[in-house]
């Protein structure tokens, strides 16, 4: 009952308040990363599967410019990364945007992360299972090892999840993640991808 209806309404109700709580912070981000970016803009547009693969747009603070080198090739990660958007994804602040999505019913609060759309044919059967509840801004596998696990881990965690969502794992994971964000456990590396590309076997 509760991952059918009642956890829908949690994410309403939690994401509203959210927004109602953090807005000015959202505002004041925004404002800031547009002069920061020279230009690129505040927020980050990308395709991701949502529930049963229907694909949505996620949305997150851009903390990167678009600068690019003489050949019109973008520029290393680092050297786009601003001070600014160093500070946003050391804080997790980046993720907050999602809080929109969660309101449109794209996400929601707690369940596997959404990923890249070129993943969707390397995924196992079991795999696939992910994606039979909303994907979440943070989830079992991101409290449980995030980049330190390997992928095969990862979407294991991520089935778990689907198999067990409850009302109390949904509070659990949002305490766990509140104090991993506080202790800034598994803050995304701010220059390189966090973890190797998924090929299908790892």
């Amino acid at each position: 009952m509760y991952k059918h209806f009642f956890k829908r309404l949690f994410d309403v109700l939690i994401s509203s308040i959210g927004l109602l709580l953090i807005g000015w912070m959202i505002i004041l981000v925004a404002i800031f990363l547009h002069f920061a970016n020279k230009g690129a803009g505040a927020f980050f547009y990308q395709e991701r599967p949502g529930k049963d693969e229907k694909i949505f747009k996620i949305i997150k603070f851009k903390t990167m410019t678009d600068e690019c080198d003489a050949e019109g090739k973008l520029l290393p990660d680092a050297q786009r990364l601003t001070k600014i958007g160093k500070i946003v994804r050391s804080l997790s602040i980046d993720e907050l945007p999602q809080l929109i999505n969660v309101l449109k019913g794209d996400m929601s609060l707690i369940g596997p992360r959404p990923l890249r759309v070129y993943y969707l044919p390397l995924y196992s059967k079991e795999q696939h299972r992910r994606h039979d509840v909303r994907p979440g801004i943070t989830g079992w596998a991101q409290v449980n090892g995030r980049n330190n696990i390997s992928w095969t881990e990862k979407f294991k965690l991520d089935v778990w999840y689907v198999d067990h969502c409850t009302l109390w794992t949904d509070i659990k994971i949002i305490f766990i993640t509140i104090k991993n964000v506080l202790m800034r456990k598994d803050i995304n590396n701010d220059t390189v991808a966090t973890m190797y590309p998924f090929d299908g076997t790892n």
